[in-house]
């Protein structure tokens, strides 16, 4: 066993957050004091990342979305609105994979390709077997390098020096063991079989600008999800939560209403 730290705001409706690999629930900062005035707005960090147990095992998908699952089972939630951004995109879409909606009201998925693996049919990977080969030696051997390149190319403008200082210690207090066994797991999954699984209203939010996903990626998400619907930020990279939060926030407040 093993602790969940997290953030809770509000009561009502439950809104949970899931963070990126690597990342934690402070990236969901401008989220929590809107969504909490009108919800129960709750933001994890998942086994191992942020200030959550960094226990060694169990760095899968997979098992993040049963983690997710006993999360929302130990909090009695019911009726809970998904919001993912980037592999936590994924940890909901394996949720649905093995518990299918349960529980859940609907999803909210954030600048997530179906696959980051660049497959012989997949063009919207980043990671090709060199691109995943440089990444696991540079986790190993300058992890606080390889971040520092990686922080910047999640926004369309270069962060500020105090968010790019914040940010750049919630991404390394996760163990480089960690990092480099959930990055491999996430990188070479394909979750294409599964989006047809996700049955709830969903909205995709994606950024303009490509730096990391592309906006067809999101393209094909609408297409091969049931009930999901595509907004593009045009002044986005990765992070349109952090980089137009107050237009993220209306989006995601006007999807959540209208669910009735």
């Amino acid at each position: 066993t093993f602790n969940f730290i997290y953030e809770e705001r509000g009561q009502g409706q439950p809104i949970l957050f899931i963070h990126g690999v690597w990342m934690s629930s402070r990236f969901f900062q401008k989220q929590l004091p809107f969504f909490g005035e009108r919800y129960r707005a709750i933001a994890l960090d998942l086994r191992g990342h942020g200030r959550s147990s960094h226990i060694h095992r169990g760095h899968t998908v997979d098992i993040y979305a049963q983690d997710v699952r006993a999360f929302i089972q130990g909090l009695g939630l019911k009726d809970v609105v998904l919001v993912g951004w980037s592999m936590g995109a994924m940890v909901i879409w394996y949720y649905f994979k093995q518990f299918g909606a349960e529980n859940v009201k609907a999803t909210v998925l954030v600048d997530q390709s179906a696959s980051d693996y660049k497959w012989d049919d997949w063009p919207f990977g980043f990671a090709d077997f060199p691109t995943l080969c440089h990444v696991m030696s540079a986790v190993q051997t300058d992890r606080d390098a390889f971040v520092k390149d990686f922080i910047p190319l999640m926004f369309k403008e270069p962060p500020a020096e105090d968010d790019f200082q914040w940010m750049l210690e919630e991404i390394t207090m996760l163990p480089e063991s960690i990092a480099s066994a959930i990055i491999f797991d996430e990188a070479v999954q394909d979750y294409r079989p599964v989006l047809k699984k996700v049955t709830v209203p969903t909205l995709l939010c994606f950024g303009r600008d490509e730096k990391l996903v592309p906006v067809a990626a999101g393209e094909h998400l609408q297409e091969n999800i049931p009930d999901a619907r595509l907004v593009v930020f045009e002044n986005s990279g990765h992070c349109p939560f952090l980089e137009e939060p107050d237009r993220f926030n209306q989006e995601v407040d006007q999807f959540i209403q209208s669910l009735g």
